[in-house]
């Protein structure tokens, strides 16, 4: 038997009971996690490849819950233009985006998200067969959904055209070990009522996800208040399209029956403070979230809202903007961001079976994080390390499903030069249109 050692590691489990292993040991036997324990496994497994942590921190991998990957062509655009998603990023998507520019997004996208410890994100845009492509020739693991919206899109002539094609691409990726196809309708304001039941109908008859932008933006709250006297949660509860398989982003404007709502329901949410924070949308009431048991993790957003797609900087975000706001250091400690930021991440996308956390049986989805750099020392509590003191560079090593993807802090199999080259080429293209917005 062969397989994969890491050793001399102080492992963050993130099981149940939180437990901490110093100078510990993993064994991976093709992409499943064989035995954790100490240093004593070294000799039972002396034949497997080892890898020496070096007193580093392995963790699960990360869990990007809300992205839109193959935005990456447009990161740095607009950034505080005023109404930037109707006055700018919808009528720039759709000069701009086809095939090409998503293959090529996506890819750099994924080697972003690999050099900084993602190992598993939740997307939604147009072209998602591309991503899913994209991902599954990388190694990455994903849950895909593609974009429903009520104008015609880059990928559909006819408004909800993303409805058929969704359907499709649900059918060729059912099953995939890596890929998780689902059905993305943009948001409550840009899906009628029709469309959103013929998407939860397509999320209860494959048994799979359903993402959506909810109570993210001022105009949407304002306007169910005013159209239906409810809240967009409330609207979508009486529609019945809330259960354990709907995912929600953002979630920024809920009351005290919402969330009574989304937790009765199983709801996933994906906390996205770096986009919130940079959009003023306002501070998700996620404290209470925690309070209540519910499946929560961490977003991006896409690179054009957040301008970054690795967790570990939201994990510093939250836990510092949350602090700020209200006006109390003691919430939130870094243990709790850390598990949203793994095992939550998981949950919220329903995958906590298998991944987001270092357990025997689980997927082998692992990041170790060097301790050597100058940023890294003293260290007192691991959690606190990784969420304040660590960025993406700490990155050292990246296993997917049992795969090294990331070692020594460079890609394996990808010719990343290459990658930023593809990108680079749209650059011309993509300024041209913009400044016509």
């Amino acid at each position: 038997m062969s397989g994969i050692l890491i050793k001399n590691v102080n492992i963050l489990t993130m099981n149940e009971e939180k437990t901490i292993i110093p100078k510990g040991v993993v064994a991976i036997s093709g992409n499943i996690i064989l035995e954790v324990g100490d240093s004593t496994l070294e000799e039972k497994y002396k034949d497997f490849i080892t890898i020496d942590g070096e007193d580093g921190i392995l963790m699960p991998g990360m869990v990007n819950c809300h992205t839109h990957a193959a935005m990456v062509p447009f990161r740095s655009l607009a950034d505080d233009c005023g109404d930037r998603l109707r006055k700018y990023l919808f009528p720039l998507e759709q000069k701009l985006v086809d095939r090409e520019l998503v293959a090529i997004g996506a890819k750099y996208a994924l080697c972003e998200m690999l050099l900084g410890g993602v190992t598993t994100f939740c997307d939604m845009y147009y072209f998602e067969d591309e991503v899913a492509k994209v991902s599954k020739k990388m190694g990455v693991r994903a849950v895909l959904g593609e974009t429903v919206v009520n104008f015609p899109a880059p990928d559909s002539k006819k408004p909800y055209g993303g409805l058929c094609y969704g359907e499709e691409f649900i059918k060729s990726w059912m099953g995939d070990d890596l890929i998780t196809p689902a059905i993305a309708p943009h948001a409550p304001y840009s899906n009628d009522e029709i469309s959103l039941k013929k998407a939860h109908k397509l999320s209860k008859k494959y048994n799979i996800p359903m993402i959506m932008h909810v109570a993210e933006m001022d105009f949407e709250y304002l306007y169910y208040k005013e159209q239906y006297s409810l809240s967009p949660v409330k609207y979508l509860n009486s529609l019945g399209i809330l259960d354990e398989n709907f995912i929600g982003a953002h979630m920024i404007l809920l009351d005290e029956g919402d969330l009574d709502i989304l937790q009765s329901n199983g709801v996933g949410v994906s906390h996205n403070m770096g986009a919130n924070s940079k959009g003023a949308k306002g501070v998700a009431p996620v404290l209470e979230m925690y309070k209540r048991g519910m499946k929560i993790g961490l977003g991006t957003d896409g690179p054009m809202s957040g301008n970054t797609l690795d967790i570990i900087t939201q994990m510093a975000l939250v836990g510092k903007v949350h602090k700020l706001y209200n006006k109390d250091r003691t919430i939130l400690p870094a243990h709790e961001i850390v598990e949203m930021a793994t095992i939550g991440g998981a949950r919220a996308l329903n995958l906590g079976e298998k991944i987001g956390s270092i357990e025997v049986g689980k997927k082998a989805d692992l990041v170790l994080i060097e301790t050597t750099s100058v940023n890294m020392q003293p260290i007192y509590d691991y959690y606190s390390t990784i969420v304040y003191s660590a960025n993406p560079s700490n990155v050292h090593t990246v296993i997917v499903d049992g795969k090294i993807l990331v070692r020594d802090k460079q890609l394996i199999g990808i010719d990343f030069l290459n990658v930023k080259k593809e990108l680079l080429n749209l650059r011309d293209k993509v300024e041209t249109i913009a400044k016509e917005m």
